[in-house]
């Protein structure tokens, strides 16, 4: 038994320096030469300043915490008071949970208010719904659609062109069939404000 001592306390050393450093710095690597983008974090610039990363979501509200009209809107977010990268995280509330219904009643009929919506219009769920992170970059095709209407007004800008500068910025469902095409919040609001009225 002594012999084995040595032994296993030279393998737990081996392991945790091939396992917890060798092989993360080697992943590491690869990753900043192959996808150097992605695996600096992704971050986003306009005029020369980090706006936000294309992975992260954030809000676009006023000082006050209201939505502004001439940005598309994320979907909602549990994390934090929304889109806290610290506290990254759904609500954890299952589908027959009151406070989750009464929560979904409330934030449709804002949506549709907000969006000059029919009271009986029909709602995309990540309109009404936060993303099991909290952090989701990116809101449906039909969320996109249904606010193009409001944008385009607050900004002077025909329907047209909102809704052609939103397929622009369409990214196809991961590997051809998994989730559904979706639009990237911030990349579009950003093309936004390059666009003159």
């Amino acid at each position: 038994m002594r012999r084995q001592i040595p032994a296993a306390i030279r393998m737990l050393l081996v392991m945790t320096i091939l396992t917890g450093v060798v092989y993360p710095l080697v992943v590491s690597g690869i990753a900043r030469v192959a996808f150097s983008s992605r695996a600096n974090g992704s971050f986003v610039s306009s005029s020369g300043h980090v706006v936000g990363s294309s992975l992260i979501g954030q809000s676009f509200n006023d000082a006050k915490g209201n939505p502004l009209p001439q940005y598309f809107q994320p979907r909602p977010s549990a994390a934090g008071n929304g889109y806290d990268p610290t506290a990254s995280g759904g609500s954890n509330l299952g589908p027959s949970n009151p406070k989750l219904l009464t929560l979904v009643a409330q934030r449709s009929a804002a949506y549709r208010a907000f969006n000059g919506l029919p009271a009986d219009a029909k709602v995309p769920i990540d309109a009404v719904t936060a993303s099991a992170s909290g952090l989701d970059p990116a809101i449906s095709l039909a969320n996109a659609l249904d606010q193009a209407p409001r944008v385009a007004q607050a900004r002077s800008l025909p329907l047209a062109q909102v809704v052609s500068l939103i397929k622009s910025h369409l990214q196809n469902r991961a590997w051809g069939f998994l989730g559904e095409n979706t639009v990237n919040v911030l990349l579009l609001n950003l093309s936004l404000d390059q666009v003159k009225a």
